[in-house]
């Protein structure tokens, strides 16, 4: 008993003390053997994959840049070709709308050159009609003339002509 009241822990035999270290290294040993080893594994592992994401990232980074510059070839393309299809549309707009003119306008000249055509034919026939007319009367003037002549009294009867010519 005598020994266990002699024991302090703050003079340690030197026993304890060989113990204690031989302890510790035997711990330090088994720790870096079994421990740091991974632990440095683990970490390194873990950096590779960080570095990994980060190229990924970077790698998606350039490829959405180059989707995008993609994406507006493609939009610059598509208002190109709206707008050559927008002139396209107005040209053809415009040739329709001429050739729509022209047409009018032949159809016109058609339909006046048939109307004066028209209007010469009426107006030869009612030239035609009047003239027929007018030798009618004359020929019956002439025949009226010459009866009365055969009779007498030619004044009285071209007054009497000229009077019927006027009422009609």
């Amino acid at each position: 008993m005598i020994y266990l009241l002699s024991f302090s822990p703050f003079q340690p035999s030197p026993g304890l003390a060989l113990w204690s270290l031989i302890i510790f290294l035997l711990f330090w040993f088994l720790m870096a053997k079994f421990a740091f080893r991974p632990i440095a594994n683990a970490l390194s592992k873990r950096e590779k994959d960080i570095q990994d994401a980060l190229e990924e990232a970077k790698k998606a980074r350039e490829e959405m840049a180059n989707l995008k510059a993609e994406n507006d070839k493609i939009l610059a393309e598509a208002r190109e070709e709206r707008a050559a299809m927008l002139k396209e549309a107005k040209d053809t707009k415009a040739s329709i709308i001429n050739d729509a003119k022209n047409e009018a306008k032949a159809e016109a000249q058609k339909i006046a050159t048939k109307a004066k055509a028209e209007i010469e034919s009426e107006k030869k026939a009612a030239i035609a009609d009047l003239k027929n007319q007018v030798g009618s009367m004359a020929i019956g003037i002439a025949e009226e003339i010459l009866k009365k002549d055969l009779n007498g009294g030619q004044d009285d009867l071209v007054s009497k002509l000229v009077n019927d010519i006027k009422l009609n």
